[in-house]
């Protein structure tokens, strides 16, 4: 029988969206939350689907190293590129597309969560990626495209 654990990990980053519309075309930052659901067809002799300390490391490393107190920006993004490396230290990743939280979560689950966890007997089917507390997507296997709450 599947089961699963969620491991909720916090963060902080800032972004724009390249040619949005409205006030997400400036920079600016957020605290998100990624919720990270790992799956496994049973438990391991101790009982566990994974131990919550080896997500944390892992996922949580990852984040903290890539993501927390940086600045995710669209690889096209030269503008915003060049003003925050102007800016020493700077962190920058970059995404193929504009770093919405739909393509975050859709981030952790495609690249990011498979790599970390494959010494594992273990899955990720599902990302939720909460933006502001009234904001989050939801990147999912098997669910089509990542709704937007």
């Amino acid at each position: 029988m599947p089961l699963s654990v969620v491991r909720r990990i916090s963060f902080c980053a800032g972004h724009r969206l390249l040619g949005h519309e409205g006030k997400c075309a400036g920079l600016h930052g957020h605290n998100y939350v990624a919720e990270i659901e790992v799956t496994a067809d049973g438990t391991d002799d101790v009982g566990r689907v994974i131990d919550f300390a080896e997500v944390k490391s892992r996922l949580k490393g990852w984040i903290d190293e890539y993501w927390d107190h940086g600045f995710l920006l669209n690889r096209d993004d030269e503008a915003a590129i060049a003003a925050v490396r102007s800016v020493e230290p700077t962190k920058v990743f970059l995404f193929p597309g504009n770093p919405t939280a739909e393509k975050m979560a859709e981030y952790l689950l495609e690249e990011v969560c498979p790599k970390a966890l494959a010494p594992f007997n273990v899955r990720v089917d599902k990302v939720v990626l909460w933006e502001t507390p009234d904001c989050f997507a939801v990147a999912a296997k098997g669910q089509g495209q990542g709704a937007r709450g």
